[in-house]
């Protein structure tokens, strides 16, 4: 076993290392036809082939051609010509059995985790962010949903305007879709999608929830998202027909961010739960008053803070300019107004966020470890708008002491959490 960090996620070495390992299982398990779990990963593949195989096919070339994004691929296998589909098939058959073997084990691992947390009354919430990296099977696979030139490459992508967070906006770079051509197939990838989220989680958050109403369209060749405008999206006609195929949409909107009246009136019409950070209740923020607790309605979750946030220390501690579109000024007129509103001084201004969002009337009150263990900026786990750096904290077993724990739950039943 390498040795790796503690405090962080070293995810090159930490790939290479259990991909090394799939791969060692992948042969054994493929070279032993009479192997007691063999029927169930036939089974797997033939449940998963809308989308299995083309993913593993993608996983394969990508190998092939080092990593290279699929746009930058040969003709025939780009296009997805069926005499190259065919040929490839054939001749990467073992490393396309490999990847199926990588999925069925995580598939196989993942429902005996959610059953030992059904068992312990834990539901786990997971994410559908609304796009797709350009360089993935779902849009090398089904491009005709996605805004791409004969090259394949986008011609419009995905951002938001200058915001709390940036002040040249967020470029996503994620390639559109066309959302036209998506209505007339019924939006079946997306309802696929869909289904494919709920048989993993209890609850699913939509991210960029705004953008099903209007998204932040930035031409391709654009260096910052501020050159972007508002275009309509699919709106009301593709929950409703979600709705009719799933029946039942446990949905949570992420409505963060630019959200106008109409963003709004589309979440209450199918009764989606919308989020409440209370990092963005004491600020210039124009949703400021609706993130404050006494305005909460009880259909809510409520966050200290997420994670596209400081940790509540960070954010407390640093400066901010530079980080955001806030000034000094807006800075310090923010932390005196969240002191006087949750009326302390010097106590850890964590457990008073804390506290604070467990006392709320919100049905879900979510508080990010890093928060529970009071750490700073260190720990934040994601900074928008930016490539590298992210998603590396670690948590350490060690860091979640006795008095943590029971200072947690001592909250927790005082507010019938």
């Amino acid at each position: 076993m390498p040795n790796f960090p503690e405090e962080h996620v070293e995810y090159g070495r930490v790939i290479d290392f259990k991909n090394a390992l799939l791969r060692k299982a992948a042969q054994t398990f493929l070279a032993d036809s009479a192997h007691t779990d063999r029927s169930a990963f036939d089974v797997f593949c033939q449940n998963n082939n809308d989308w299995l195989d083309d993913y593993a096919l993608f996983m394969a070339c990508k190998r092939v051609y080092k990593e290279v994004a699929w746009a930058n691929w040969d003709p025939g296998i780009r296009q997805r010509d069926s005499a190259a589909l065919k040929e490839w098939q054939e001749k990467l058959s073992s490393e396309i059995e490999t990847h199926k073997f990588a999925q069925f084990e995580f598939f196989r691992q993942w429902e005996t985790l959610r059953t030992h947390c059904r068992g312990c009354g834990i539901s786990i919430m997971g994410d559908i962010p609304i796009y797709v990296a350009h360089d993935s099977a779902d849009v090398w696979a089904h491009p005709e949903l996605f805004r791409l030139n004969e090259q394949g490459g986008p011609t419009a992508i995905a951002g938001v305007p200058p915001d709390y967070f940036s002040a040249t906006g967020q470029l996503w770079g994620n390639p559109l879709y066309r959302w036209n051509v998506s209505a007339a197939s019924g939006h079946r990838w997306w309802i696929d999608r869909f289904r494919a989220s709920l048989k993993l989680f209890d609850l699913v958050r939509l991210d960029h929830f705004r953008g099903f109403e209007a998204f932040w369209e930035v031409p391709a060749e654009a260096s910052t998202a501020a050159e972007g405008k508002w275009v309509k999206g699919p709106g009301a006609e593709f929950f409703r027909t979600s709705q009719t195929e799933l029946k039942e949409l446990p949905f949570i909107a992420e409505n963060l961010g630019v959200i106008t009246p109409e963003v709004e009136a589309l979440r209450k019409q199918f009764g989606f739960p919308g989020m409440s950070l209370l990092q963005f209740a004491f600020g210039n923020d124009p949703q400021g008053p609706t993130f404050r607790p006494h305005n909460y309605s009880r259909e809510l979750v409520a966050y200290t803070g997420g994670h596209d946030n400081d940790t509540t220390v960070g954010w407390w501690t640093s400066s901010g300019v530079g980080e955001s579109t806030r000034s000094a000024e807006d800075i310090r007129e923010e932390r005196d107004f969240t002191r006087a509103y949750l009326g302390f001084q010097n106590e850890p201004v964590n457990w008073i966020f804390i506290r604070t969002v467990l006392a709320s009337v919100a049905n879900i009150a979510i508080i990010p470890l890093q928060d529970v263990l009071g750490l700073g900026s260190d720990a934040r786990m994601n900074l928008p708008g930016t490539l590298v750096g992210n998603w590396k904290w670690r948590y350490k077993p060690s860091a979640l002491t006795q008095a943590i724990r029971e200072q947690l739950r001592t909250l927790t039943g005082l507010y019938d959490r």
